[in-house]
């Protein structure tokens, strides 16, 4: 997936254009409104993130520039959280509104919203792990609870990949430390409890008591089918 970028926050594109591409993102990026028009022309993105307060053409004015000739889904950046300014960019015919500042994370999270709703993207079919809830898209390296997309990082993809391959099977921290991480923390053991943590945090419907990532007490940990 393209996603253009356009913000005259040179630190802030930076910022952005960082965690995009460590998704799997092709990141293009602009500085201005009249940018924003001419690349989403010339690059046809499959999404553009648009900040509002620009020179020479501000994020509004841009936004209906842009649906003259397409219906690529559009994120407006703003540092106004005013009900009137939200309305004024759906009116120019942004799909969704993030103030400023913002979490990566939520920003994140709503392109891939906004890309499942245009069809960009769709829940995994083939070469996917199912258990229960969750699910693995095995090609895209993509964990989903429910259908929904969940944000893990490469690691936590590793460890919930391997346990779910091998259900009901327990494994020592020790265990896990030499198969995912490769001795490369062998000094630090308590970075398995971290990752279980965030998994479940992640992946279970109540994270306190999970259905699916266990622990056996004074063992390790193990996937429940």
């Amino acid at each position: 997936m393209k996603i253009l970028v356009v913000d005259d926050e040179e630190l802030l594109v930076k910022g952005i254009r960082f965690n995009l591409r460590s998704e799997g993102y092709e990141v293009i990026s602009g500085t201005n409104g009249l940018e924003a028009v001419q690349l989403t022309q010339s690059q046809n993105p499959d999404l553009v993130v648009l900040d509002v307060m620009m020179p020479e053409m501000d994020g509004l004015a841009a936004c209906s520039k842009i649906r003259e000739f397409s219906n690529v889904p559009i994120i407006l950046l703003t540092a106004k959280a005013d009900d009137m300014d939200k309305l004024m960019g759906f009116d120019n015919g942004a799909d969704d509104y993030l103030t400023k500042p913002f979490n990566i994370l939520e920003l994140k999270a709503r392109i891939r919203a906004l890309l499942r709703r245009s069809g960009a993207v769709s829940a995994p079919k083939a070469n996917a792990l199912t258990i229960g809830t969750i699910t693995l898209d095995l090609d895209a390296r993509n964990a989903y609870r429910s259908g929904v997309l969940a944000d893990l990082t490469a690691k936590e993809f590793d460890v919930i990949e391997f346990l779910m391959r091998n259900p009901n099977r327990v494994y020592s921290r020790e265990a896990l430390l030499d198969t995912i991480w490769a001795y490369e923390y062998r000094s630090d053991i308590r970075t398995v409890d971290v990752h279980i943590r965030r998994l479940r945090e992640k992946l279970e419907e109540n994270p306190a008591e999970p259905n699916y990532i266990m622990t056996k007490w004074g063992v390790g940990y193990y996937f429940r089918k």
